[in-house]
């Protein structure tokens, strides 16, 4: 099997990809998933090794970087946040050149997004960024590649993002602009998405033709839409400020009443875990609407798309 070649050594944001980069990492993902589903080996990794490390606990991102690579005939490696000696002072610099000797990948899941560019920076292997307080790539990739999936072409379809402007809300504007998505996000007040970031995607959009828009109206965002997508209200780091955050968000839950007045053919997403009954209802996530399990299960095959490319062709 060919593997795809890229321009990027590194994915730390949706950016480091072009479009047609994108587009041919889901064409690979289709034939991986396929392949995959009917029991076909494709060890395109075989004895190679991913360094896995986890600043933020995970569920989904451990789960199936850890399949995938397996899958791909390689092993990972679980490097938790008290399993090195970052914990005790060494410098991330020294860090990140000694696995480059050991291993030929590393993905991390951390806070800081410096760190995910550090060890870039001063390390020779392909970094994948598992998810940063910035950005979660591959999430998003998995989120198109699913309305890929449901959907076939997606330049003029209509993401609302309902929530805080997170790393979810970034890196789906960034995704959606170059694939031609109009991408709307809704946050109250003081949440907004980065300034940056909406601007960076807003030039993508001009390129393909989309719009991305940032409202404080939940119902003005929600128009039309073809996916409603949500995020928890208090991200990880952020369990202090639960309880506030629910008096603040307030009203910026996907019910089926949205649904049914303002999107009433919309699919449901949501990066899990979900909080039901906060950002969105139970009733909503169990209905025909919810495409969340196939968002899920196609995390692991995005993720072995992005693996063999950076790690099997660099």
């Amino acid at each position: 099997m060919k593997i795809p070649v890229i321009h990027t050594k590194h994915l730390l944001k949706v950016s480091d990809l072009s479009h047609s980069e994108i587009t041919e990492l889901f064409r690979f993902t289709r034939i991986l998933k396929k392949q995959q589903k009917a029991g076909k080996k494709h060890h395109l990794l075989k004895g190679k090794v991913l360094g896995m490390i986890f600043e933020k606990s995970s569920t989904r991102t451990r789960v199936s970087f850890e399949t995938g690579i397996y899958q791909l005939g390689g092993a990972g490696l679980f490097l938790g946040k008290n399993d090195m000696q970052l914990g005790r002072g060494e410098p991330l610099s020294d860090t990140a050149a000694v696995l480059s000797r050991y291993i030929d990948g590393i993905m991390i899941r951390t806070f800081e997004h410096s760190k995910a560019e550090a060890f870039a920076q001063f390390g020779s292997v392909p970094v994948i960024n598992g998810l940063t307080d910035d950005f979660h790539p591959c999430q998003a990739l998995a989120d198109y590649f699913t309305m890929y999936e449901k959907m076939g072409c997606l330049s003029g379809k209509k993401l609302t993002y309902i929530g805080d402007g997170n790393n979810m809300a970034h890196s789906l504007m960034l995704c959606g602009a170059m694939l031609g998505v109009n991408v709307s996000i809704a946050t109250p007040d003081g949440f907004a998405p980065n300034e940056d970031v909406v601007a960076e995607s807003q030039d993508f959009a001009k390129k393909t033709g989309a719009t991305v828009t940032v409202t404080n109206s939940v119902e003005e965002a929600s128009k039309d839409a073809d996916v409603l997508y949500t995020d928890v209200w208090a991200s990880m780091g952020q369990e202090n400020m639960a309880e506030e955050r629910k008096r603040q968000f307030d009203g910026y839950c996907i019910t089926m009443d949205l649904i049914k007045n303002h999107a009433p053919n919309a699919l449901v997403m949501h990066c899990l875990p979900a909080h039901r009954g906060e950002e969105v209802t139970a009733e909503v996530l169990d209905s025909e609407h919810s495409i969340i399990l196939d968002e899920a299960e196609n995390r692991l095959h995005v993720q072995k798309a992005v693996m063999a490319i950076l790690m099997g062709t660099k």
